[in-house]
């Protein structure tokens, strides 16, 4: 199949502008990608879907296959889509085991990962403070959504998490409704407010802790923690979650891959 343009019916400059692209100045490969980004980003197919086969949507978009594997690919690289032998290629879903770790690097000095408990603290809706409304580029009088919790290994903290969540895209987040859920936060925030994480940027330094972060921890005052702080972001790079973490790290480490 020869790989022309996609036809203005599958390019319009509609499109393109969601894209952030210009055709004529972009490889065909990602303008494909930006069109799947696009259907990712409205819903189309939702987390754990299957999208069409590479033929179809080789035909649909008028390019050869080759280009839609490599847009496909890329999409795949970057955890948005995942390829199951024999099966085809789905919608990302944090709800798979592969993802567990993706977004939590504290891993035990000694032995095999184990699933962290959980510990709420509070979630309640409230102003944020201008650093956070700036960072996740709340709207003039837009509350946020804040969440404090401890993570556990076994019984002992681990870490002290606070999250911070735009109150227009959490509404109805209660800590009952946190309280009550068994499965990844992100997968809540996935199935039950539609809101999904791609990809996240980290500034990591070590602080020291403070009494009242200490007596969460039950560590000494003072003793060093790792902070970590996360900004998350959904589809279009909006930010919808901004995390500080402070770890302990005494049989911890923080793991990270560089590929």
């Amino acid at each position: 199949m020869p790989t022309a343009s996609p036809s203005s019916a599958t390019m319009d400059p509609e499109r393109d502008d969601a894209a952030g692209q210009t055709p004529s100045f972009s490889p065909l490969y990602q303008q494909i990608k930006a069109l799947l980004m696009r259907d990712l980003q409205n819903g189309v197919w939702g987390p754990g879907d299957a999208i069409p086969a590479e033929t179809e949507l080789a035909a649909r978009f008028r390019v050869s296959q080759g280009t839609v594997r490599k847009a496909v690919d890329e999409l795949a690289g970057e955890h948005l889509l995942v390829r199951r032998q024999g099966k085809g290629t789905f919608v990302a879903t944090h709800a798979e085991a592969r993802t567990q770790y993706r977004f939590l690097r504290l891993m035990p000095d000694q032995g095999a990962p184990a699933q962290l408990q959980r510990r709420l603290l509070d979630c309640r809706r409230m102003r944020a403070p201008a650093e956070v409304a700036r960072l996740l580029q709340l709207a003039d009088g837009e509350p946020g959504v804040q969440v404090r919790r401890l993570l556990l290994a076994g019984s002992r903290p681990v870490v002290l998490d606070e999250l911070w969540l735009p109150g227009s895209l959490f509404k109805g987040l209660t800590a009952e409704r946190m309280a009550g859920w068994r499965g990844p936060m992100y997968r809540l925030f996935e199935s039950e407010f539609s809101v999904r994480m791609i990809r996240a940027e980290e500034k990591i330094r070590a602080v020291a802790a403070s009494a009242d972060e200490a007596a969460l921890l039950e560590l000494p005052e003072g003793v060093p923690l790792l902070s970590v702080e996360r900004l998350s972001y959904t589809y279009g790079d909006r930010p919808v979650e901004l995390r500080r973490g402070l770890y302990d790290t005494a049989v911890h480490h923080y793991r990270n891959e560089l590929n």
